[in-house]
């Protein structure tokens, strides 16, 4: 259970620590933040800002990625139930404080960003000790665990809804990365990038794993179309490819694509006249920003029933339909 430096060098004493992550609706807004401190000169560059995640999330390929520097800590998050497994991972959870406290006493950071996840935990908690000034970030309409004890020590709360329950809330938005910035108003460029016609172009996916129901719907959905000209993009992730979740008998007409995995989703919803996916944070950030209308499918039993919250916040602006899963 190591802390294990995944990409670059450890963090520059007096420079900028972002923590958190785990999936990608944490790590995206982290980096988005992490290129805007550089391109508007908050820092000198890439090298001051670092970032701290888990070694079992998405940041270990995002970040190293995206060139920043990147500290992973061991462990894993705990259930609230009292079982063997939650004993190692508190254990795991005191390894972890005490690795991002000698990370700090060493880097001495001017600020502490929480994005929420496992890893911000240990990070927020060793600031707090460490009297570094904290700042939670909380993409989510319900803040997720980790934002709610951070929050009651962080001089700020960054939000993307204006009821999002944290002290001292900062209505900021979630952060966009600029591939999705760069792309609002692209649609025809977009479409002639992904070979696209005129036809009206769905677009569905799932995550990165892939979701059945909204698979196994698109499919359906395609294999009885019967209306006039379409093309969909169906993005099944890597569990739904491998269960081969996606369309098999495609009526004439219709243009049918599916992956399980897109590489560029900012010019495959740019190219969008309609998208179906979960109601994720980023997922409702990225389509508010680009104007795409959306059914959005919140993931049943995600903590808090925070996507349905997120998906009735689009909705009630009239970006979109909510369906229930």
């Amino acid at each position: 259970m190591n802390v294990e430096r995944a990409h670059g060098d450890g963090p520059r004493r007096g420079g900028i620590l972002i923590a958190g992550g785990g999936t990608a609706g944490h790590v995206l807004p982290g980096l988005a933040v992490a290129a805007a401190l550089v391109e508007r000169g908050v820092v000198a560059d890439r090298s001051d800002v670092h970032l701290v995640g888990s070694r079992r999330g998405v940041e270990v390929e995002l970040v190293p990625g995206a060139g920043f520097g990147l500290t992973v800590l061991g462990g894993r998050g705990i259930q609230r139930r009292l079982t063997p497994a939650n004993v190692v991972a508190l254990v795991g959870l005191l390894a972890g404080f005490l690795r991002a406290f000698l990370l700090m006493v060493r880097a001495r950071p001017r600020v502490v960003l929480s994005l929420g996840g496992y890893a911000s935990i240990p990070c927020g908690l060793a600031a707090v000790v460490l009297r570094v000034p904290l700042v939670v970030a909380e993409q989510n309409a319900v803040p997720g665990a980790a934002n709610r004890l951070l929050g009651r020590f962080a001089r700020a709360s960054a939000v993307s809804f204006v009821d999002t329950a944290l002290p001292r809330p900062e209505l900021t938005g979630n952060p966009v990365r600029a591939a999705i910035r760069s792309a609002v108003g692209t649609r025809s460029e977009a479409r002639d990038r992904i070979g696209v016609d005129d036809r009206p172009l769905l677009v569905a996916f799932g995550g990165s794993l892939g979701a059945r129901r909204i698979n196994r719907a698109v499919a359906d959905f395609v294999e009885g179309w019967r209306g006039g000209p379409l093309a969909v993009r169906h993005v099944v992730g890597a569990r739904g490819w491998a269960a081969g979740e996606m369309a098999t008998a495609v009526p004439a007409g219709v243009g049918y694509t599916a992956v399980a995995y897109e590489h560029d989703m900012p010019t495959l919803l740019a190219a969008a006249d309609l998208v179906v996916c979960r109601s994720g944070a980023t997922s409702v950030a990225e389509l508010a920003v680009l104007g795409v209308p959306s059914v959005l499918v919140p993931l049943p039993g995600a903590p808090g029933d925070h996507q349905t919250a997120n998906a009735r916040h689009l909705a009630g602006s009239g970006g979109a339909v909510l369906l229930a899963d």
